[in-house]
């Protein structure tokens, strides 16, 4: 009697990697779309017929100020769930073995810190300059950082913020943008502009000074992680500058005329 034939087990054939369409979804629910409701703001910004510096954005606001209780309900749920693209594209480089490589981790923390200090050092003092003058020149709005009702959650809130945009637009804008786009064999160059001009157009919503900052941020941003390997002094930065942005903001604004 002879053998049965063995039977044969399906190997599923593996899906074929495509960094370019994974980079566009991320980008499409995240920052990429952002850019997109930023340019349509500036649009209604601009055909409004009043100079855009005497306009005001707020970026952080209450929206049930009478009920603390759902207000924060809101600002929780605000915090969490732009968070969730940074966490797929971690998920996505954690598949082919980049997540690593991005240096998105607690492995050198004071090297992160010491080079965030510097960056926000380097970065901060001239961008504010930068918005005061393009304040005043009328190609930048009046930006109100935060304007949350005063409860006792308020700072936590905002540093709350500050700690999602730094996680959010730094894995997503250079530690996924960089890695995916070094796969698909851009020019060098066209990698750190790409980026950068990305990041700028998310905040057109501010104006033409809040663009121009935040490309010459993005490109500073980029060459140091070219440099560095790591994606952690660039979180420490953009979390410590909108510190003091969102918080000290908060605390000051009451007090003085000139923000």
């Amino acid at each position: 009697m002879s053998e049965a034939p063995l039977a044969e087990v399906a190997v599923e054939e593996r899906p074929r990697f495509r960094p370019g369409w994974e980079l566009l979804l991320v980008l499409g629910v995240s920052l990429g779309q952002s850019a997109v409701y930023s340019a349509l703001s500036l649009a209604d910004k601009l055909t409004r017929g009043k100079p855009l510096n005497q306009q005001t954005t707020t970026i952080t606001s209450s929206v049930a100020a009478e009920r603390p209780w759902l207000d924060l309900s809101y600002q929780v749920a605000n915090l969490v769930f732009p968070l969730i693209p940074a966490l797929l594209a971690l998920y996505l480089l954690h598949l082919t073995a980049d997540r690593r490589r991005i240096g998105f981790d607690l492995r050198r923390p004071w090297f992160d810190f010491g080079w965030g200090w510097a960056l926000t050092a380097g970065i901060g003092i001239p961008g504010l300059a930068l918005y005061f003058t393009a304040r005043a020149i009328g190609i930048n709005t009046n930006v109100a950082p935060a304007n949350l009702a005063q409860n006792w959650w308020t700072v936590p809130v905002l540093i709350g913020v500050a700690l999602m945009n730094g996680v959010l637009e730094e894995v997503v804008m250079i530690g996924f943008w960089y890695t995916r786009t070094k796969q698909l064999n851009w020019p060098l160059w066209t990698i750190v502009l790409g980026s950068a001009l990305v990041r700028g157009s998310y905040h057109l919503y501010q104006g033409f000074g809040g663009f121009i900052g935040n490309v010459v941020m993005g490109a500073v941003f980029g060459l140091v992680y070219l440099k560095t390997k790591r994606i952690g002094p660039l979180v420490v930065a953009h979390v410590i500058l909108d510190l003091f942005s969102f918080v000290g903001y908060a605390l000051i604004a009451p007090y003085v005329s000139w923000l």
